[in-house]
């Protein structure tokens, strides 16, 4: 399902993990922002940019309880169209995330609605039950399209590192996956 953004006088979109450090659109102002209701989790198989059919990668996403601190992107009134067809084709590759809207609470601006991506519990590539290091084992050694597992952890964990936001969930699973790299 897709969000009808046609009415939304102020798009926001919510970045989590890619996002935040390569958003690949056009946007006119980023702040940080919490999301209260999911958590940033790697618990997608994939199959296309971070890893293979043959051998599945993980990438993030958000799943159900907690909550979130990540980046919000606003967008120019005449770039929604735009903005939201190059997410769609970036995000629902698949078709394992759930469109949302859901309130953001952005720094400098307070509760705004924004447009995120949410994992679906149920999707065939849904792989929120794996422990901690089931999840590193498959990141140190995944790659796919856009390149190494390790590296989208990585460089998802620096720019949290970057906006000083401590993810605990993250910080460990980076340590698990160096450990693997390292054995």
């Amino acid at each position: 399902m897709q969000v009808d953004y046609s009415d939304i006088d102020e798009l926001w979109v919510f970045g989590y993990g890619s996002l935040m450090w390569r958003p690949g659109f056009d946007y006119v102002e980023k702040a940080p922002a919490k999301c209260v209701g999911f958590q940033r989790k790697f618990c997608i198989y994939s199959t296309v940019y971070r890893g293979t059919p043959e051998d599945a990668g993980l990438v993030l996403g958000l799943d159900v309880g907690g909550e979130t601190i990540g980046m919000a992107f606003k967008v120019a009134p005449e770039n929604k169209t735009l903005v939201m067809d190059y997410l769609r084709e970036r995000e629902q590759i698949n078709d394992v995330y759930r469109e949302i809207l859901h309130p953001l609470d952005i720094v400098g601006h307070g509760i705004k609605m924004g447009i995120f991506y949410v994992a679906i519990d149920g999707h065939e590539q849904y792989a929120g039950d794996l422990s901690p290091d089931q999840q590193a084992e498959i990141i140190a050694r995944s790659a796919g399209g856009m390149g190494s597992n390790k590296d989208y952890l990585f460089n998802s964990h620096d720019i949290l590192l970057e906006l000083n936001i401590h993810d605990e969930y993250m910080a460990g699973l980076v340590n698990r996956v160096k450990a693997k790299l390292t054995d």
